[in-house]
Protein backbone atom coordinates (compact mmCIF):
# COMPACT_ATOMS: atom_id res chain seq x y z
CA UNK A 1 0.00 0.00 0.00
CA UNK A 2 1.18 3.49 -0.45
CA UNK A 3 1.90 5.93 2.51
CA UNK A 4 -0.37 8.08 1.08
CA UNK A 5 -3.54 5.52 2.60
CA UNK A 6 -2.18 6.65 6.47
CA UNK A 7 -2.06 10.48 6.06
CA UNK A 8 -2.14 10.73 9.82
CA UNK A 9 0.41 8.28 11.23
CA UNK A 10 3.58 9.80 11.21
CA UNK A 11 1.83 13.27 12.98
CA UNK A 12 -0.50 11.37 14.97
CA UNK A 13 3.08 9.26 16.36
CA UNK A 14 4.34 12.44 17.17
CA UNK A 15 1.89 13.98 19.25
CA UNK A 16 1.50 10.86 21.26
CA UNK A 17 5.09 10.76 21.93
CA UNK A 18 4.55 14.35 23.30
CA UNK A 19 2.66 13.47 25.95
CA UNK A 20 4.24 11.93 29.40
CA UNK A 21 2.76 8.74 30.33
CA UNK A 22 5.52 7.15 32.36
CA UNK A 23 3.73 4.44 34.18
CA UNK A 24 4.90 4.24 38.45
CA UNK A 25 5.99 0.88 39.66
CA UNK A 26 5.44 2.53 43.39
CA UNK A 27 1.51 3.51 42.56
CA UNK A 28 -1.33 1.68 44.10
CA UNK A 29 -3.69 3.04 41.74
CA UNK A 30 -4.89 1.35 38.60
CA UNK A 31 -3.80 2.59 35.83
CA UNK A 32 -0.75 3.48 37.93
CA UNK A 33 -0.39 7.31 36.77
CA UNK A 34 -3.04 10.14 36.32
CA UNK A 35 -0.92 11.10 33.23
CA UNK A 36 -2.04 7.74 31.67
CA UNK A 37 -5.76 8.40 32.34
CA UNK A 38 -5.38 11.95 30.97
CA UNK A 39 -3.61 10.52 27.70
CA UNK A 40 -6.51 7.68 27.75
CA UNK A 41 -9.13 9.83 27.95
CA UNK A 42 -8.14 12.05 24.71
CA UNK A 43 -7.37 8.80 23.39
CA UNK A 44 -11.29 7.47 23.68
CA UNK A 45 -12.48 11.18 21.91
CA UNK A 46 -9.68 10.12 19.10
CA UNK A 47 -11.73 7.17 18.49
CA UNK A 48 -15.04 8.13 18.60
CA UNK A 49 -14.01 10.90 16.56
CA UNK A 50 -12.77 8.68 13.68
CA UNK A 51 -15.86 6.76 13.88
CA UNK A 52 -15.01 3.44 16.21
CA UNK A 53 -18.12 2.22 18.08
CA UNK A 54 -18.68 1.06 21.37
CA UNK A 55 -16.09 3.45 22.75
CA UNK A 56 -15.62 2.62 26.40
CA UNK A 57 -13.33 2.90 29.43
CA UNK A 58 -12.76 -0.76 31.29
CA UNK A 59 -12.42 -1.01 34.56
CA UNK A 60 -8.40 -1.57 34.11
CA UNK A 61 -7.91 1.26 32.53
CA UNK A 62 -8.28 0.03 29.45
CA UNK A 63 -10.03 1.22 26.48
CA UNK A 64 -11.87 -0.94 24.13
CA UNK A 65 -13.50 0.24 20.92
CA UNK A 66 -14.79 -2.02 18.15
CA UNK A 67 -15.27 -1.73 14.07
CA UNK A 68 -18.42 -3.76 12.90
CA UNK A 69 -17.82 -6.72 9.84
CA UNK A 70 -19.07 -4.86 6.50
CA UNK A 71 -19.00 -8.69 4.76
CA UNK A 72 -21.37 -10.50 4.19
CA UNK A 73 -19.59 -13.48 5.53
CA UNK A 74 -20.65 -14.17 8.88
CA UNK A 75 -17.56 -16.83 8.94
CA UNK A 76 -14.50 -14.50 9.42
CA UNK A 77 -13.06 -14.41 13.10
CA UNK A 78 -13.32 -11.33 15.20
CA UNK A 79 -9.90 -10.02 15.75
CA UNK A 80 -8.28 -7.78 17.85
CA UNK A 81 -5.73 -5.26 17.99
CA UNK A 82 -3.99 -4.25 21.60
CA UNK A 83 -1.25 -1.57 22.55
CA UNK A 84 -0.23 0.18 25.77
CA UNK A 85 0.58 3.75 26.18
CA UNK A 86 2.72 3.68 29.03
CA UNK A 87 6.20 4.40 28.70
CA UNK A 88 8.99 2.72 30.40
CA UNK A 89 11.65 3.94 33.45
CA UNK A 90 13.62 6.28 31.73
CA UNK A 91 12.79 9.77 31.23
CA UNK A 92 9.72 10.58 29.56
CA UNK A 93 9.35 14.30 29.90
CA UNK A 94 9.50 16.90 27.71
CA UNK A 95 10.51 14.38 24.87
CA UNK A 96 11.41 16.43 21.27
CA UNK A 97 11.95 14.07 18.80
CA UNK A 98 14.34 14.44 15.77
CA UNK A 99 13.44 13.42 12.25
CA UNK A 100 16.41 12.38 10.30
CA UNK A 101 15.29 12.04 6.31
CA UNK A 102 17.34 9.90 4.13
CA UNK A 103 19.72 8.47 6.60
CA UNK A 104 22.68 7.44 4.95
CA UNK A 105 23.42 4.51 6.64
CA UNK A 106 27.13 4.84 7.68
CA UNK A 107 27.19 8.46 9.98
CA UNK A 108 26.78 8.92 13.40
CA UNK A 109 23.63 11.07 14.05
CA UNK A 110 24.16 13.56 17.23
CA UNK A 111 21.21 13.68 19.42
CA UNK A 112 19.92 17.42 20.03
CA UNK A 113 22.66 19.14 22.08
CA UNK A 114 22.82 16.42 24.89
CA UNK A 115 26.40 15.51 23.54
CA UNK A 116 25.25 11.75 23.05
CA UNK A 117 25.36 9.90 19.47
CA UNK A 118 23.90 7.38 17.36
CA UNK A 119 26.57 5.82 16.10
CA UNK A 120 26.69 2.55 13.78
CA UNK A 121 29.67 1.55 15.22
CA UNK A 122 27.98 1.29 18.36
CA UNK A 123 24.35 0.33 16.64
CA UNK A 124 25.11 -1.84 14.01
CA UNK A 125 21.11 -2.06 13.31
CA UNK A 126 20.95 1.54 12.11
CA UNK A 127 22.93 -0.03 8.56
CA UNK A 128 19.18 -1.59 7.89
CA UNK A 129 17.84 1.64 7.58
CA UNK A 130 19.89 3.76 4.53
CA UNK A 131 17.57 5.48 2.86
CA UNK A 132 15.07 5.74 5.58
CA UNK A 133 13.52 8.58 7.42
CA UNK A 134 14.26 8.15 11.00
CA UNK A 135 12.73 9.76 14.18
CA UNK A 136 14.72 10.03 17.42
CA UNK A 137 15.59 11.49 20.16
CA UNK A 138 17.32 14.59 21.13
CA UNK A 139 19.36 12.58 24.17
CA UNK A 140 17.66 13.31 26.79
CA UNK A 141 14.60 11.55 27.15
CA UNK A 142 13.34 8.17 25.62
CA UNK A 143 11.15 8.62 22.17
CA UNK A 144 8.07 6.21 23.15
CA UNK A 145 7.65 4.40 20.07
CA UNK A 146 7.24 1.55 22.63
CA UNK A 147 4.62 1.41 22.46
CA UNK A 148 2.87 4.38 21.26
CA UNK A 149 4.34 3.49 17.82
CA UNK A 150 1.68 0.19 17.87
CA UNK A 151 -1.08 2.62 18.98
CA UNK A 152 -0.56 5.07 16.35
CA UNK A 153 -0.26 2.12 13.76
CA UNK A 154 -3.70 0.39 15.03
CA UNK A 155 -5.65 3.39 15.19
CA UNK A 156 -4.37 3.93 12.01
CA UNK A 157 -5.05 0.95 9.89
CA UNK A 158 -8.47 1.49 11.59
CA UNK A 159 -8.86 4.94 10.09
CA UNK A 160 -8.19 3.41 6.87
CA UNK A 161 -11.26 0.91 7.11
CA UNK A 162 -13.25 3.42 8.41
CA UNK A 163 -12.83 6.22 5.13
CA UNK A 164 -12.76 2.65 3.08
CA UNK A 165 -15.86 0.76 3.54
CA UNK A 166 -15.39 -0.65 0.04
CA UNK A 167 -12.45 -2.81 1.84
CA UNK A 168 -14.43 -5.99 3.34
CA UNK A 169 -13.57 -7.15 6.66
CA UNK A 170 -14.91 -8.92 9.74
CA UNK A 171 -15.34 -7.25 12.90
CA UNK A 172 -12.55 -5.97 15.04
CA UNK A 173 -12.13 -4.57 18.09
CA UNK A 174 -9.08 -2.82 19.31
CA UNK A 175 -8.11 -2.25 22.88
CA UNK A 176 -4.96 0.67 24.42
CA UNK A 177 -4.07 0.08 27.82
CA UNK A 178 -2.06 1.16 30.95
CA UNK A 179 0.74 -0.24 32.65
CA UNK A 180 2.39 -2.47 30.54
CA UNK A 181 6.10 -1.69 31.28
CA UNK A 182 5.73 -2.38 35.33
CA UNK A 183 4.37 -5.34 34.43
CA UNK A 184 0.70 -5.15 35.45
CA UNK A 185 -1.65 -3.88 32.53
CA UNK A 186 -3.46 -6.76 31.49
CA UNK A 187 -3.92 -8.13 35.01
CA UNK A 188 -7.66 -8.23 34.81
CA UNK A 189 -7.54 -7.29 31.19
CA UNK A 190 -11.79 -8.47 30.16
CA UNK A 191 -11.24 -11.14 27.61
CA UNK A 192 -14.97 -12.00 28.00
CA UNK A 193 -16.07 -8.33 27.30
CA UNK A 194 -13.20 -8.41 24.31
CA UNK A 195 -14.78 -10.81 22.63
CA UNK A 196 -12.63 -11.68 19.77
CA UNK A 197 -11.38 -15.54 18.22
CA UNK A 198 -7.56 -13.94 18.56
CA UNK A 199 -5.53 -10.96 19.07
CA UNK A 200 -2.80 -9.24 18.42
CA UNK A 201 -0.16 -7.24 20.43
CA UNK A 202 1.61 -4.16 18.12
CA UNK A 203 4.21 -4.22 20.61
CA UNK A 204 7.41 -5.61 18.84
CA UNK A 205 10.82 -4.08 17.68
CA UNK A 206 12.23 -4.18 14.12
CA UNK A 207 10.83 -4.98 10.41
CA UNK A 208 9.00 -8.57 10.52
CA UNK A 209 9.32 -9.42 14.49
CA UNK A 210 6.50 -12.02 14.61
CA UNK A 211 6.83 -13.15 18.57
CA UNK A 212 4.72 -16.13 19.82
CA UNK A 213 7.32 -17.44 22.65
CA UNK A 214 8.36 -15.13 25.53
CA UNK A 215 9.81 -15.29 28.90
CA UNK A 216 8.27 -16.75 31.88
CA UNK A 217 9.06 -14.12 34.33
CA UNK A 218 9.03 -13.19 37.90
CA UNK A 219 9.78 -10.15 40.47
CA UNK A 220 12.10 -11.23 43.44
CA UNK A 221 12.80 -8.96 46.82
CA UNK A 222 15.61 -10.11 49.12
CA UNK A 223 15.33 -8.45 52.16
CA UNK A 224 18.44 -8.67 54.89
CA UNK A 225 18.53 -8.02 58.18
CA UNK A 226 21.64 -7.25 59.83
CA UNK A 227 22.78 -6.01 63.20
CA UNK A 228 25.01 -2.78 63.13
CA UNK A 229 28.11 -1.84 65.67
CA UNK A 230 31.05 0.32 65.63
CA UNK A 231 33.34 -1.32 63.26
CA UNK A 232 35.92 -1.09 66.03
CA UNK A 233 34.43 -3.10 68.36
CA UNK A 234 32.67 -5.34 65.35
CA UNK A 235 34.68 -8.83 65.75
CA UNK A 236 32.19 -11.51 66.49
CA UNK A 237 29.25 -8.96 67.06
CA UNK A 238 28.56 -7.21 63.52
CA UNK A 239 26.16 -9.06 61.04
CA UNK A 240 26.82 -6.73 57.49
CA UNK A 241 23.32 -6.64 55.65
CA UNK A 242 25.08 -5.16 52.64
CA UNK A 243 28.07 -8.26 52.84
CA UNK A 244 25.49 -10.67 53.06
CA UNK A 245 23.42 -9.23 50.31
CA UNK A 246 27.27 -9.71 48.15
CA UNK A 247 27.37 -13.15 49.45
CA UNK A 248 23.79 -14.21 48.31
CA UNK A 249 24.13 -12.47 45.07
CA UNK A 250 27.90 -14.40 44.50
CA UNK A 251 26.46 -17.25 45.21
CA UNK A 252 24.17 -17.37 42.08
CA UNK A 253 25.80 -18.39 38.80
CA UNK A 254 27.65 -15.96 37.73
CA UNK A 255 27.27 -17.10 33.86
CA UNK A 256 23.41 -16.21 34.42
CA UNK A 257 23.08 -12.73 34.20
CA UNK A 258 21.41 -10.74 30.53
CA UNK A 259 25.23 -9.61 29.52
CA UNK A 260 25.83 -12.89 29.49
CA UNK A 261 23.43 -15.00 28.18
CA UNK A 262 21.34 -14.87 24.72
CA UNK A 263 18.77 -16.82 22.71
CA UNK A 264 16.59 -19.22 25.08
CA UNK A 265 19.06 -18.68 27.86
CA UNK A 266 17.19 -17.72 31.59
CA UNK A 267 18.85 -15.18 33.64
CA UNK A 268 18.75 -13.50 37.07
CA UNK A 269 19.09 -9.52 36.78
CA UNK A 270 20.25 -7.59 39.57
CA UNK A 271 18.00 -4.35 39.34
CA UNK A 272 18.42 -2.72 42.38
CA UNK A 273 20.31 -2.73 45.78
CA UNK A 274 19.43 -0.65 48.56
CA UNK A 275 20.78 -0.37 52.32
CA UNK A 276 22.85 0.14 55.03
CA UNK A 277 24.89 -2.40 57.69
CA UNK A 278 21.49 -2.34 59.25
CA UNK A 279 19.17 -3.59 56.45
CA UNK A 280 19.74 -4.13 52.58
CA UNK A 281 17.30 -4.98 50.07
CA UNK A 282 18.06 -6.17 46.63
CA UNK A 283 15.13 -6.67 43.61
CA UNK A 284 15.33 -9.04 41.10
CA UNK A 285 13.57 -10.14 38.57
CA UNK A 286 14.11 -13.69 37.11
CA UNK A 287 13.71 -14.92 33.51
CA UNK A 288 13.41 -18.45 31.52
CA UNK A 289 11.60 -19.52 28.36
CA UNK A 290 11.48 -23.06 30.08
CA UNK A 291 9.03 -23.13 32.84
CA UNK A 292 10.69 -25.98 34.37
CA UNK A 293 14.07 -23.61 34.64
CA UNK A 294 11.90 -21.28 36.05
CA UNK A 295 10.71 -23.02 38.21
CA UNK A 296 13.91 -23.89 39.43
CA UNK A 297 15.31 -20.73 39.47
CA UNK A 298 12.89 -19.61 41.89
CA UNK A 299 13.85 -22.75 43.97
CA UNK A 300 17.43 -21.77 43.73
CA UNK A 301 17.00 -18.26 46.05
CA UNK A 302 15.14 -19.91 48.09
CA UNK A 303 17.48 -22.63 48.92
CA UNK A 304 20.57 -20.03 49.17
CA UNK A 305 18.41 -17.95 51.58
CA UNK A 306 17.70 -21.15 53.98
CA UNK A 307 21.09 -22.09 54.07
CA UNK A 308 23.00 -18.83 54.47
CA UNK A 309 20.13 -18.88 57.43
CA UNK A 310 21.22 -21.90 58.96
CA UNK A 311 24.50 -20.43 58.98
CA UNK A 312 23.73 -17.48 60.45
CA UNK A 313 21.28 -19.54 62.91
CA UNK A 314 18.81 -16.78 62.51
CA UNK A 315 16.69 -16.33 59.36
CA UNK A 316 17.99 -12.83 58.58
CA UNK A 317 17.55 -13.34 55.10
CA UNK A 318 13.79 -13.48 53.19
CA UNK A 319 13.19 -14.07 49.86
CA UNK A 320 10.08 -12.76 48.21
CA UNK A 321 9.32 -13.65 45.16
CA UNK A 322 5.72 -12.88 42.76
CA UNK A 323 5.38 -14.24 39.29
CA UNK A 324 4.67 -11.56 36.58
CA UNK A 325 3.55 -13.80 33.78
CA UNK A 326 4.58 -16.70 31.79
CA UNK A 327 5.48 -18.17 28.44
CA UNK A 328 2.88 -17.66 25.93
CA UNK A 329 4.16 -20.18 23.76
CA UNK A 330 2.82 -22.80 26.10
CA UNK A 331 -0.59 -22.07 24.89
CA UNK A 332 -0.28 -20.56 21.26
CA UNK A 333 2.19 -24.13 20.35
CA UNK A 334 -1.58 -25.57 20.28
CA UNK A 335 -3.33 -23.04 18.06
CA UNK A 336 -1.00 -21.38 15.75
CA UNK A 337 -3.55 -19.97 13.37
CA UNK A 338 -3.21 -16.18 14.73
CA UNK A 339 0.66 -16.87 14.10
CA UNK A 340 0.28 -18.79 10.69
CA UNK A 341 -1.98 -15.70 9.53
CA UNK A 342 0.48 -13.30 10.29
CA UNK A 343 3.17 -14.85 9.01
CA UNK A 344 1.14 -15.31 5.97
CA UNK A 345 0.41 -11.47 5.79
CA UNK A 346 3.99 -10.57 6.24
CA UNK A 347 5.23 -12.19 3.16
CA UNK A 348 2.36 -11.23 1.13
CA UNK A 349 4.01 -8.13 1.52
CA UNK A 350 7.45 -9.08 1.16
CA UNK A 351 8.40 -9.11 4.60
CA UNK A 352 10.65 -11.87 5.86
CA UNK A 353 8.78 -12.82 9.25
CA UNK A 354 11.41 -12.80 12.31
CA UNK A 355 10.02 -15.77 14.34
CA UNK A 356 12.36 -16.21 17.44
CA UNK A 357 11.28 -16.39 21.34
CA UNK A 358 11.24 -12.52 22.91
CA UNK A 359 13.27 -12.32 25.62
CA UNK A 360 11.04 -10.30 27.50
CA UNK A 361 7.25 -10.23 27.40
CA UNK A 362 4.15 -8.35 26.26
CA UNK A 363 0.52 -7.61 27.38
CA UNK A 364 0.24 -10.77 25.00
CA UNK A 365 1.72 -13.21 27.38
CA UNK A 366 -1.00 -12.36 29.68
CA UNK A 367 -3.82 -12.05 27.94
CA UNK A 368 -2.72 -15.45 26.23
CA UNK A 369 -3.50 -17.48 29.63
CA UNK A 370 -6.65 -15.34 30.39
CA UNK A 371 -7.80 -17.32 27.80
CA UNK A 372 -7.46 -15.38 24.23
CA UNK A 373 -4.57 -15.86 21.83
CA UNK A 374 -2.22 -12.99 21.50
CA UNK A 375 0.77 -13.25 19.43
CA UNK A 376 3.43 -10.55 19.10
CA UNK A 377 4.36 -8.21 16.03
CA UNK A 378 6.86 -5.94 15.26
CA UNK A 379 5.49 -1.72 15.65
CA UNK A 380 9.46 -0.97 14.48
CA UNK A 381 11.29 0.41 17.36
CA UNK A 382 14.67 0.22 17.92
CA UNK A 383 16.85 0.70 21.06
CA UNK A 384 13.91 0.90 23.49
CA UNK A 385 13.56 2.55 26.98
CA UNK A 386 16.11 5.03 26.79
CA UNK A 387 17.74 7.89 24.92
CA UNK A 388 19.18 5.81 21.99
CA UNK A 389 15.49 4.83 21.01
CA UNK A 390 14.60 5.43 17.17
CA UNK A 391 12.24 4.10 14.72
CA UNK A 392 11.93 4.13 10.84
CA UNK A 393 8.84 5.87 9.32
CA UNK A 394 9.08 3.39 6.62
CA UNK A 395 8.86 0.54 9.27
CA UNK A 396 5.96 2.35 10.63
CA UNK A 397 3.83 2.38 7.45
CA UNK A 398 4.96 -1.35 7.04
CA UNK A 399 3.35 -2.02 9.85
CA UNK A 400 0.12 -0.60 9.44
CA UNK A 401 -0.07 -2.41 5.91
CA UNK A 402 0.48 -6.06 8.00
CA UNK A 403 -2.22 -4.96 10.80
CA UNK A 404 -4.62 -4.39 7.46
CA UNK A 405 -2.92 -7.48 5.63
CA UNK A 406 -4.14 -10.05 8.41
CA UNK A 407 -7.15 -8.02 8.22
CA UNK A 408 -7.95 -8.59 4.78
CA UNK A 409 -6.55 -12.02 4.60
CA UNK A 410 -8.79 -13.19 7.08
CA UNK A 411 -12.33 -12.20 5.53
CA UNK A 412 -10.88 -13.98 2.30
CA UNK A 413 -10.04 -16.92 4.02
Amino acid sequence: MSNDNYPNLINRFLKYVAVDTQSDEYSKTIPSSPKEVAFLNDLSLELKRIGLQKVRTMADGYIFAELDSNSENKNIPTIGFIAHVDTADFTAENVKPQIVKDYDGISAIKLGNSGYELNPIDFPNLKAYKQHTLITTDGTTLLGADDKAGVAEIISAAEYLIEHPEVKHGKLKFAFGPDEEIGIGADNFDTKDFDADFAYTIDGGPLGELEWETFSAAGATVTIQGRNVHPGTAKGTMINALQLAFDFHDRLPSNDRPEKTSGREGFWHLMEITGNPEKAVMRYIVRDHSREKFEERKRLMDRIAEDMNKLLGTNRILVEIKDQYYNMGEILKDNMMPVDLAERAMRELGINPIIEPVRGGTDGSKITFLGLPTPNLFAGGENMHGRFEYISTQVMYQATDTILKIVLLAAKN
